[in-house]
C-alpha cells in the first residue's frame, strides 16, 4: 500500500530513537524522548491552500525537523507514520 498524500501535505517516518547517550548510559524506554525528526517518505503536489499559493519545498528522502504535536499518526502495514502540513516543518537537516 502506499500513501499520496494531497495538497500541502507530507508523509513523514520518525527518524530511530537514540538507545544511548553520547557518555555511553544505555536509556531505559521510559526516558527515551520520541525524536522531532523524521525523514520525508511523500510529498503532495502543493497548489491552491487556503487562497494560496503552495510551493512544496521538501522531497523524498529528506530529513527534517517537525513541530513537536504536529500531524495526525497513522499505522499502515505494521509501520507508523504521520501526515503533517509542510508549514509544521521547520527545518531540513543536510
Amino acid at each position: 500500500m502506499s500513501l499520496k498524500p494531497l495538497f500541502d501535505r507530507v508523509v513523514i517516518k520518525d527518524a530511530e530513537m537514540e538507545e544511548t547517550t553520547k557518555s555511553g548510559l544505555i536509556l531505559a524506554s521510559t526516558a527515551k524522548e520520541k525524536p522531532q525528526y523524521a525523514y520525508v517518505i511523500a510529498v503532495g503536489p502543493g497548489g491552491v491552500v487556503d487562497g494560496k499559493e503552495v510551493t512544496m519545498q521538501v522531497q523524498e528522502g529528506q530529513k527534517v525537523v517537525y513541530s513537536k504535536y504536529a500531524g495526525t499518526e497513522i499505522k499502515i502495514d505494521g509501520e507508523e507514520y504521520k501526515i503533517v502540513r509542510q508549514s509544521d516543518i521547520l527545518a531540513v537537516i543536510e
